[in-house]
């Protein structure tokens, strides 16, 4: 008996012989529908909130964190030291001194603003003048075989030698403590260029060169349509390196030379025992030096073109 009422059941349950296809398509399509589960989409945006959330978790409280635990530390050394400043002294300090930063009551007594724009005026010359010989250098080292094994030897055992080294010649060359700590900026700045620009032309593919003598190009057009391009993340990488070393530089070459920048300035505050001043230039020093990283960083990002794979 419950075998015969199964039957009838099912039968009623299946739809006529002469039902519309159509009809019974729909009823199909109904049938998945209920089985497959609805996309969750009340479910997905929060899911996205979260990880938008966890994204700025991670750029702003990590960051937040490892200023406080720096501060606490620094707090903890001005408890165990009287003769150190304290963060809230070195910051009601920092307030007077960049409220006129750019006062000059006499050569030896001008603002911060005025020093920090001494470097940068002396990192500017000597880097340039690097850019100007070390770039086309390397392009040339990195083009002829001759020029690379010419240069190598020199390059290898000049580039270890520590910049304030230089100081010295510069000084015995120039007779003046400011082309002499512009030419040490120059020559520690120089290296990184010559090597990286180097070996971006000695990457350069083949294959491109092949086309190049195939077609014959005369060798401006090579260097303009070929190696400059391929070659310019290298020698963008270069400059960033060079940049962050001058910078670097200048403030050890400004401490021995005298004179105005913010090198001098900082020893001038170390000779008046006036600590507040110095924490606040070495803050200021690594800001500049940022500030200079990330914008030869964002000009290498805006010329270098990765390859995207299909």
């Amino acid at each position: 008996m419950s075998a015969v009422m199964e039957n009838i059941m099912g039968d009623n349950a299946k739809p006529a012989a002469g039902a519309p296809a159509a009809a019974r398509g729909a009823d199909a399509a109904n049938e998945a529908k209920a089985l497959t589960p609805a996309p969750a989409a009340a479910q997905v945006r929060p899911a996205r909130r979260r990880i938008a959330a966890g994204g700025v978790f991670m750029r702003i409280v990590p960051p937040l964190l490892g200023v406080a635990v720096l501060v606490l530390v620094w707090q903890i050394i001005a408890l165990k030291n009287s003769s150190f400043p304290t963060p809230l002294a070195t910051l009601q300090e920092a307030l007077n001194m960049f409220s006129d930063p750019f006062y000059r009551n006499s050569p030896n007594d001008q603002g911060i603003g005025w020093n920090v724009l001494a470097s940068l005026q002396r990192v500017g010359v000597g880097f340039g003048l690097a850019a100007l010989v070390g770039i086309p250098l390397g392009f040339a080292i990195g083009r002829v075989q001759f020029l690379a094994a010419m240069f190598g030897p020199i390059i290898s055992l000049l580039k270890p030698v520590s910049p304030l080294a230089w100081l010295p010649i510069g000084l015995l060359v120039f007779k003046s403590a400011n082309p002499a700590a512009i030419w040490s900026i120059f020559i520690c700045s120089i290296w990184p260029m010559i090597i990286n620009t180097a070996v971006g032309v000695q990457r350069v593919p083949q294959d491109y060169m092949n086309v190049a003598r195939v077609l014959n190009l005369p060798e401006w057009k090579i260097l303009t349509k070929i190696l400059f391009p391929s070659v310019l993340p290298y020698m963008l990488t270069g400059v960033r390196l060079s940049i962050g070393t001058a910078w670097l530089v200048i403030v050890a070459a400004e401490m021995l030379t005298g004179g105005v920048g913010i090198g001098f300035w900082v020893w001038d505050e170390w000779n008046n025992l006036n600590v507040p001043h110095i924490i606040i230039a070495i803050v200021v020093i690594g800001v500049v030096g940022l500030i200079l990283e990330q914008a030869l960083v964002a000009l290498a990002k805006a010329f270098t073109y990765e390859q995207v794979s299909n």
